[in-house]
Formats: C-alpha cells, sequence, structure tokens
C-alpha cells in the first residue's frame, strides 16, 4: 500500500468474537462497505504503531471503558500530550491504542494527525454479539466520518 503524503489511514481496533469489543472492527467493515478504505486491527499496540508508520493522517476506532453510558462515543487528539492520562484504563487491549500513542510519541512516530474515537461498550464476553447502543454508534461514527 501507498504511504504518500496526505494519506487518511482508518483503523478499526478490536476483537469481534467479544461483544462490545468489536466496536471499531465493525465500523472499519460499514466504511468499506461504503468503499472507503479502512483497515481492521487486533489493537496489538507495537503492530498497530508499525500500521502508520509513514501515513500523515490517521483515525483510530476502539472500544473503550470509562464510564459513560453504552454507545458514548468519545473524540481524543491523539497529538496532544499525555493522551494516556486521558484514557488510562479505557481501552480493552493491555497494551493496546493509548499505550502505542504515547510509545509513538516517545519515538517521535506519530503521524501528523491522529485522531482517536473511543465508543463506550458494557460486555466484553466471548461470543456475545455486540450490545444495540453499541451497535447503534457505530453507524452514528459511521455516518459522520463518511461526511467529514
Amino acid at each position: 500500500m501507498s504511504t504518500s503524503s496526505g494519506e487518511c489511514r482508518i483503523v478499526g481496533c478490536g476483537n469481534p468474537e467479544r461483544g462490545d469489543d468489536a466496536a471499531g472492527v465493525l465500523v472499519a467493515r460499514r466504511l468499506r462497505e461504503l468503499g472507503a478504505n479502512a483497515f481492521e486491527h487486533s489493537g496489538e499496540g507495537l503492530a498497530l504503531m508499525e500500521s502508520w508508520l509513514g501515513c500523515d493522517s490517521v483515525i483510530l476506532i476502539d472500544a473503550v471503558i470509562t464510564g459513560a453510558p453504552p454507545g458514548t462515543i468519545t473524540a481524543w487528539n491523539g497529538n496532544l500530550a499525555p493522551l494516556r492520562g486521558a484514557t488510562q484504563g479505557c481501552t480493552t487491549h493491555a497494551f493496546g491504542v493509548a499505550e502505542a500513542v504515547e510509545m509513538a510519541r516517545i519515538l517521535d512516530r506519530l503521524p501528523r494527525r491522529l485522531l482517536i474515537y473511543g465508543i463506550e461498550g458494557r460486555k466484553f464476553e466471548l461470543g456475545s454479539a455486540p450490545s444495540p447502543e453499541v451497535a447503534q454508534a457505530v453507524e452514528r461514527l459511521v455516518l459522520q466520518l463518511v461526511q467529514q
């Protein structure tokens, strides 16, 4: 894949087998159905850093746990420090989005523009389907991203 200047990469993170953890992956799949170039990713931090290497602009989507009502969509500017303090304990991955962003910041490997969307989840059991609130949030975020 070419990574020319100005390219925007959309990366949806999560595990489609764990209920609301599928939020980011579902956004990526829906965007692809609409013709957008979006990628699915497990959310593992080191590989995530590699996935945006050479990209000017990156949009990441992941399930989060912040205590907000399920289906709440929150956006963070990943280029502002400290992201980790704002999202500590929010991701469903042990070394995930927040940790990858902070490590990339230290290594000077952040994209010029990094926007992170978190969709608040409530159920993450293996084999469960996404909750209705998360499914609705996925559609709302897809619509928002398509209109940008």
